[in-house]
């Protein structure tokens, strides 16, 4: 009984005679929890893509970025980010709190690596987590469900230019992202935005 697949993919596995290759796949490569290398892994990355689904069955799917060791592996079951100031919008943060079901593809550009993480999200407070995330609304976890790396063939290899000044760093000012500056959004920002303070002259 496979815990990776169902009809729908055995059907295609069939169809291109790929049932055996995938079965080698999950008997070797997949996982139910996190090892000490995936963990090294996902600890040097400086963002992942996360995908979620609403109570319709609705994906989305968002970037999530920050500094690397944002996403923290607490244990091999469980790890966890923060959610930084974004649009307001928490598309994926309220598909999280009406669904949990969340898949994290985490890919290192530069040397053309990635790693698939699904599991149980929830959302808590920013100050259940020591040591706290700079600015972070609150934080997610994750209770792992399935690990397992996919083939890198089709990664383009990228070179890192630098890193957003917007993530939150300790000791350094973080600026306002010029679009709360806008006509469009400057009258309805959350009380307390930094945007609502008139930029310096």
């Amino acid at each position: 009984m496979s815990k990776l697949f169902g009809d729908s993919q055995r059907r295609l596995q069939r169809e291109f005679d790929t049932e055996r290759l995938a079965d080698r796949i999950e008997e070797r490569l997949f996982r139910e929890h996190i090892t000490s290398d995936d963990r090294a892994f996902i600890e040097g990355l400086d963002m992942f893509f996360l995908a979620t689904t609403d109570a319709s069955g609705h994906p989305n799917c968002s970037y999530k970025g920050g500094d690397p060791g944002f996403v923290r592996v607490l244990d091999e079951h469980t790890l966890v980010f923060p959610n930084y100031d974004g649009n307001g919008m928490y598309l994926s943060m309220g598909n999280v709190a009406e669904t949990s079901q969340v898949g994290l593809l985490f890919i290192d550009f530069e040397n053309q690596k990635r790693l698939r993480v699904n599991g149980r999200a929830s959302i808590a407070p920013a100050g259940t987590i020591e040591p706290g995330y700079l600015e972070a609304q609150f934080v997610v976890r994750v209770a792992v469900r399935q690990v397992f790396p996919n083939c890198p063939r089709y990664i383009h290899k990228l070179q890192r230019v630098e890193r957003s000044k917007f993530v939150p760093r300790a000791d350094v000012f973080t600026p306002v992202p010029g679009w709360k500056r806008m006509d469009w959004a400057c009258d309805v920002l959350p009380a307390g935005d930094p945007a609502r303070t008139p930029e310096p002259r």
